[in-house]
């Protein structure tokens, strides 16, 4: 297993990331050995291509777009599209113009999308980065006609139609004039409408009706698009939802995100076993101290617990900054000495404690906050039902002051 340490943009030559920064690891390799480190969100990299592995796999002729905004879901941007895209995906995905100047630095050069309509004077940077943008209004059209006058060829643009999510895109009442400007502005070569896309609400829950509500939608969108003389060869409409257990949804591309790093988009779809998906993120962090208590001990902030009996606590290094929720106080679980204990009194900025009776605990022992699963460790959507969330926010939220640990076997 080789250990990857995190990216930095000096150290990140064009696609060759991985053996570059892989020499000198050892197999066997153990991401936690520094002795130094209070926590670490460890990401296994052959997870994530395993899990994109499976996402080709169930889309069929579709290509797949590995969505990596928000810093991949918070498992590291620019790691996990390299090994999203040596398992098969063919595009990636952004929300915004700056997520993709960093893939660009990177020296990735595949196919990227900036999904969230930018901001105006946005779209001239996503142009000079070779990156296709989401238009939904004649705002954006016009910017990207713009563009694409100035810069003497044409911006590259993905038509979005609101289908029924109401966020982005063209509402029906505006989507025949946007298609009808659209294709003027092809014919005078300062846009190329590259895509016709929409957004499921309900991907997460395949039998909902609103499912083949927006899936009618679409349709009729692109067939106005169509008949406006517009040709986008890449529709897509399905996310990770969609492209696990929605063929009908796969059109030519899929927008994989939560699925891209092992986790399920639902429970209706399936859980990560079931679906063959590999939880690519684990949260870790060092005991820093034991001590023992009598009974009736309260503990943190509050006092909203006290002890029942004589027992020993575990103080765990990680809190609210870290992106360990204040709402887990009370209900959010931490492996430590192979049993699962439960967070006991109100998570702190830097740190919780879980109570661990009279087992063997010391300064230095490894609690894991959630995994994969495959230790007996809680996971990240056991979290997210714990604190009435969902696990796309707890694996995300995970903040910057907590390092990204990568391990791979494969390159």
């Amino acid at each position: 297993m080789a250990v990857v340490p995190a990216p930095s943009a000096s150290r990140w030559p064009a696609l060759a990331w991985a053996p570059a920064v892989a020499r000198g690891a050892h197999p066997g390799a153990d991401p936690g050995a520094d002795p130094g480190r209070r926590a670490w969100a460890e990401i296994d990299l052959d997870a994530v291509s395993d899990s994109v592995d499976v996402i080709c796999r169930r889309a069929g002729d579709a290509a797949v777009m590995a969505v990596v905004k928000a810093d991949g879901y918070g498992h590291g941007a620019v790691p996990c599209a390299h090994a999203a895209l040596r398992a098969g995906a063919s595009w990636l995905g952004v929300a915004f113009v700056e997520e993709a100047a960093e893939l660009r630095a990177s020296g990735i050069s595949a196919p990227v999308l900036v999904l969230v309509e930018p901001a105006t004077g946005a779209l001239e940077e996503a142009a000079a980065l070779d990156c296709d943008v989401a238009v939904g209004s004649m705002r954006s059209l016009g910017e990207a006609e713009a563009v694409g006058r100035t810069r003497g060829q044409p911006t590259r643009v993905h038509l979005k139609t609101d289908t029924g999510l109401s966020r982005g895109g063209a509402v029906d009442d505006d989507w025949p004039q946007l298609c009808a400007a659209a294709a003027a502005a092809v014919a005078d070569r300062t846009v190329d409408v590259v895509g016709v896309w929409s957004h499921l609400a309900c991907a997460d829950r395949p039998d909902h009706p609103s499912v083949a509500a927006q899936l009618s939608s679409y349709r009729v969108a692109l067939d106005i698009a169509h008949r406006a003389g517009l040709r986008p060869t890449v529709r897509h409409l399905g996310s990770s939802g969609a492209a696990l257990a929605i063929p009908a949804a796969h059109f030519d591309l899929v927008r994989a995100g939560i699925s891209v790093y092992g986790l399920s988009p639902g429970p209706a779809v399936g859980t990560s076993a079931s679906l063959g998906l590999r939880p690519a993120m684990s949260l870790r962090a060092r005991i820093a101290m034991t001590k023992r208590v009598p009974a009736g001990t309260a503990i943190g902030y509050g006092h909203r617990y006290s002890t029942a009996a004589e027992t020993t606590l575990a103080l765990v290094p990680l809190g609210y900054a870290d992106g360990v929720p204040r709402a887990a106080s009370g209900v959010g679980e931490v492996l430590v000495a192979g049993r699962r204990r439960t967070i006991v009194g109100t998570v702190s900025m830097d740190q919780v404690v879980v109570e661990v009776g009279d087992d063997e605990v010391a300064a230095g022992d490894e609690a894991v906050v959630f995994g994969s699963g495959e230790r007996g460790e809680p996971t990240a959507d056991e979290w997210g039902r714990a604190i009435g969330t969902i696990g796309y926010e707890v694996v995300t939220r995970i903040g910057a002051r907590v390092p990204r640990v990568y391990t791979a076997t494969r390159r």
